[in-house]
């Protein structure tokens, strides 16, 4: 007799969820800008010129792309030779669909061509008539891009054949910093599909009408957001709960640095705000009164945007600004910090 007979596997009852449950895609974009270094601002000038650059080290092997520092020594590398752009392909993957912002639109192959000069594979793709036309062993050649940036992909490709494609006159912009290094940016994206938890759910349908939903756990704190368990002891989220939209200052911090994407001129404030029926705070904008104004115990309350840019965001709140009431005394909010 199988186990399973004697030993059932147990069923527990999920009760079906009284919100419906959302879903979106979410997606966090960010550039990454950074100054590429006295060894691959070099080999980045040489891209844009059409031409690729190697290091040598202390053990007469050249590293392609160059190395910054000698693999062997570990000192600052300091000769740079240049390589052909001709090599021979040492392993190889087919690529059937390409995907969004690959270098090419059709299927092509992920290959590490070892060029003629270097003692090191380096990694790029290579335009192919299918993986047939592949094999170990293939000699390709780059072709580039007219328009070069001092990145990898002004080497459009590789392709097949031993007679290299000769690189038109560059165009694009370098930015260069103060101390000669190439700069570059690499925008970096990540989309997922989120599917909120029904506590969720009720904060981001409440946002929608106007409403600020929180959750009492089993243990009777209200959090705003909700959480699906209390963060403390695991307890559930057994309640919804409407709070309200003034509340209290606890702690804030004056933002005087700008930064890329910047939405509001510094000095302003961000301040986490304990809004009256929750029981611990978040964090938002503190705008319509002086940085130097701003205080523990403020007294503040939402301004929220037209009701016709409402969605299922907290930006339905543009900021939060001095009610004008008396500050709240220490012990009110005191636990909440």
């Amino acid at each position: 007799m199988s186990n399973s007979a004697t030993h059932p596997t147990p069923e527990v009852q999920v009760p079906a969820p009284e919100s419906q449950i959302l879903s979106a895609e979410l997606t966090n974009t960010f550039a990454y800008t950074r100054s590429l270094g006295p060894v691959l601002s070099q080999f980045a000038l040489a891209l844009r010129d059409g031409r690729i650059l190697g290091s040598r080290g202390s053990d007469g092997r050249v590293t392609t792309p160059p190395a910054e520092f000698d693999p062997t020594t570990g000192v600052l590398t300091t000769e740079l030779v240049e390589v052909a752009p001709v090599g021979t392909v040492q392993s190889w993957s087919w690529q059937p669909e390409p995907l969004d912002g690959q270098a090419l639109d059709r299927p092509f192959a992920f290959a590490l061509i070892k060029l003629d000069g270097s003692d090191t594979s380096m990694l790029h793709v290579v335009d192919a008539d299918g993986p047939s036309a592949m094999s170990v062993g293939a000699r390709v050649h780059a072709v580039w891009h007219a328009v070069r940036t001092g990145v990898i992909t002004d080497i459009a490709h590789f392709s097949l054949g031993e007679t290299p494609a000769a690189a038109p006159d560059p165009t694009g912009d370098m930015t260069v910093d103060g101390d000669g290094g190439v700069v570059i940016t690499t925008p970096i994206t990540t989309s997922i599909m989120h599917s909120a938890a029904e506590s969720e759910s009720w904060y981001l349908e409440g946002l929608k009408e106007g409403k600020l939903i929180g959750g009492r756990v089993q243990t009777g704190e209200v959090y705003f957001p909700p959480r699906y368990v209390s963060p403390a002891d695991g307890s559930p989220t057994v309640e919804r709960v409407e709070v309200s939209d003034t509340g209290t200052i606890t702690t804030f911090c004056i933002v005087n640095v700008p930064f890329l994407g910047q939405q509001i001129k510094p000095p302003y404030v961000a301040a986490y705000v304990l809004l009256d029926g929750a029981d611990i705070p978040f964090l938002h904008l503190i705008l319509d009164t002086p940085a130097e104004d701003v205080r523990m115990g403020m007294r503040v309350k939402a301004v929220w945007r037209p009701e016709s840019e409402w969605d299922f965001t907290m930006r339905n709140i543009s900021h939060f600004a001095p009610t004008g009431e008396p500050d709240a005394e220490f012990s009110a909010y005191r636990d909440h910090l």
